[in-house]
Order: structure tokens, then C-alpha cells, then sequence
């Protein structure tokens, strides 16, 4: 298919009187590691949220692969699609949060293998098959029969993700998936990561992790109170921003004396 994997047009999400995003517009290519930065409560959960239908955007449109996410076309307007349709598009997204949400009951293979019976209907054994693979690919093949309560954090954020891969999704979206981690345990979870962009896997990614956005983003978006400030690839936005709150929320985040660059 040719044209972008992911498309936003004038995306608004309001709560009450709040609005949170304003007027977002947004192409992701396939392959492509877009990774979103901007200060707290700029929007940049409440994107993503959207972007997987977890939350029903206010106005505007998302397409994956072409398709309308969420609703579709009747009578010249658009309606919700019937939760049915929804969920099997969210099966084409999947998604890292920023809480270890594993469920506590089950082993990290039990956490892998759930959703492909229950959701995509594979029998136990090729879902084991599957779940074994994933596992060994985020280095935690030896932790397989462990519960959630005897893993790190960062094994539990690495099991998430072999969660999410189990569904074979086209995009994965990462929400700070290493905000909750100590800075050894957060780079066993962004090595993953990196190796997953090495791949070519399509993810759009919020973080504060500066350095991987610097390494791994083929282009990086600043979220500005709902709105995109400016974005390009790490080259340009970490060396020469065009935008004076860009400049603003590099120095504080990269600890930058007022007198350096950006």
C-alpha cells in the first residue's frame, strides 16, 4: 500500500471544558520511529490514547492503513463503528503502557499467550510457540514460568511488550514505557526497543528518554498545550529548534546551562 501506515487530520479531544489536543495532524510512514516529547500534561498520552481508540477523539479523523479507526462513514457523516469492529482494529495497534499492568495471576508466558486464544482464536500450543519466540526475543526466555511478583521492573515492561508483539500488530505505541523504572532497569526495556526500530517495526513512541530519541527516531515531534510546536529528525531538534519553548524544555531536560545550545 503506498501513503502513510498511520494518518491523523484534525484531531481535538476535549474533557468538559478542557481541551487536550488541538487540532493534531499527523502521518506516519511505515517502519518509521516518530517519537513525542513536550512537557507534562502537554496532551502527549491523551495522543496515543487516541491513536488506538482507547480514547474517542472529540472531533477529527484516524486512518490505519486506509481505513477509518473508530468510525465509519453513513449517509454523508460519521458514526462509532460497533465495539466488535473496533476491537479487531486495536489488534493492528499495539501498545506499551507507562504502568507495569501484567496480569498478577498468570506467568509471563501466561501474559504473552492470553490474548492470541482469546482474541485471534489460536490453540494453546501455537500460541506457546508464538509466546516462546517473543520471549527469547526480549531476553526473558528462562523467566517463562514466572509470575509478575518475581520479575523486575524492567522484565515486566519487557513481557509487556512480548505481549503486545503476540498480536502481530502493524504499529506499536509506547506510552513512557520507562518512566516507572530505575535508569539499569529502563535500558533493558529501551535496548528492546532499539532493536525493535532495527527491525523496522513502525512505533510511535512518548518518552523523557532524550538519548533514545536521539538514536532510534527517524522523526521527532514537540507537543506544545495540545498543539504540535514543531517537529523533524533529532538532528535538527536537539541541535537547532526553531522554537523558543523547544529550546526552553531541552535545557531543562537535558540539564543545559542557559548559555548552551539548543
Amino acid at each position: 500500500m503506498s501513503g502513510p501506515i498511520l494518518r491523523v487530520e484534525g484531531l481535538h479531544k476535549s474533557f468538559g471544558e478542557r481541551e487536550v489536543l488541538r487540532g493534531i495532524g499527523l502521518e506516519v510512514a511505515a517502519g518509521e520511529v516518530v517519537v513525542v516529547i513536550g512537557p507534562s500534561g502537554c496532551g502527549k498520552s491523551t495522543l496515543l490514547r487516541c491513536l488506538n481508540h482507547l480514547e474517542t477523539p472529540t472531533r477529527g479523523r484516524i486512518w490505519l492503513r486506509g481505513e477509518l479507526l473508530g468510525m465509519r462513514e453513513k449517509d454523508g457523516r460519521l458514526v462509532p463503528r460497533p465495539e466488535p469492529e473496533v476491537d479487531r482494529q486495536r489488534t493492528h495497534i499495539g501498545m506499551v503502557f507507562q504502568r507495569l499492568n501484567l496480569f498478577p495471576h498468570m506467568t509471563a508466558l501466561g501474559n504473552v499467550i492470553e490474548a492470541p486464544m482469546r482474541v485471534k482464536g489460536l490453540s494453546r500450543t501455537q500460541a506457546e510457540e508464538r509466546g516462546l519466540r517473543l520471549l527469547e526475543r526480549v531476553g526473558l526466555l528462562d523467566r517463562k514460568d514466572e509470575y509478575p511478583a518475581r520479575l523486575s521492573g524492567g522484565q515486566q515492561q519487557r513481557v509487556a511488550i512480548a505481549r503486545a508483539l503476540a498480536m502481530e500488530p502493524e504499529v506499536m505505541l509506547f506510552d513512557e514505557p520507562t518512566s516507572a523504572l530505575d535508569p539499569e532497569l529502563a535500558d533493558e526495556v529501551l535496548q528492546v526497543m532499539q532493536a525493535l526500530a532495527r527491525e523496522g517495526m513502525t512505533m510511535v513512541v512518548v518518552t523523557h528518554e532524550m538519548e533514545f530519541a536521539r538514536a532510534v527516531a527517524h522523526r521527532v515531534l514537540v507537543l506544545e498545550a495540545g498543539v504540535i510546536l514543531e517537529q523533524g529528525p533529532p538532528s535538527l531538534i536537539f541541535t537547532r529548534p526553531s522554537q523558543p519553548r523547544t529550546r526552553e524544555f531541552l535545557r531543562k531536560v537535558l540539564h543545559l546551562r542557559a548559555d548552551e545550545n539548543p
